[in-house]
């Protein structure tokens, strides 16, 4: 029996780690190492109720403890060293490189959003799921999940269009 139980485990891991990193990483505000820790801390989480949570929604479970240790670890004042400065060489036309650089920036706009607006946007409109399941991840009402994705979404377009600027 337990060994049906970690083949399950490891199934589910090995089907959605990399959705649950984008998650992550979006709730971060792009910073990778803290994204990989975050999904690790979910899923070791997540290896301690599989029993329970395995035949219902493993990944609401997850998604769900992912936005919470965000929200918590995001109260933080420090998570390491940061560097800085941009690098000197300039995308060309048609460059694969302007498509990673717009997903920077987008990346770097949801880093200003307060922890459960960033949350409600990137997990209503990148991991597209109902507005239900958003307020379930958070925790809190529908009406207020929406009102935090509103009032995210209307943030980051201001923040985008205070810094446009010609990528290439």
């Amino acid at each position: 029996m337990e060994r049906f139980r970690v083949d399950g485990f490891d199934e589910f891991v090995a089907a959605r780690w990399s959705a649950l990193l984008h998650v992550a990483r979006l709730l971060t505000g792009g910073d990778r190492q803290r994204a990989e820790d975050l999904v690790q801390e979910a899923l070791v989480k997540l290896w301690f109720v599989w029993p329970r949570v395995a035949e219902q929604a493993p990944e609401a479970y997850v998604r769900q403890v992912l936005v919470r240790m965000a929200a918590r670890s995001a109260r933080r004042r420090w998570w390491g060293e940061r560097p800085v400065g941009e690098l000197p060489d300039r995308a060309g036309p048609g460059d694969v490189s302007s498509a990673v650089a717009e997903r920077s920036r987008l990346e770097a706009a949801l880093a200003l959003l307060p922890p459960r607006q960033r949350a409600a946007v990137v997990l209503r409109y990148c991991e597209d799921l109902p507005e239900g399941q958003v307020a379930q991840a958070l925790g809190c009402p529908v009406g207020t999940a929406r009102s935090h994705a509103s009032r995210g979404v209307a943030r980051l377009r201001q923040i985008l269009s205070d810094t446009v600027r010609p990528v290439g």
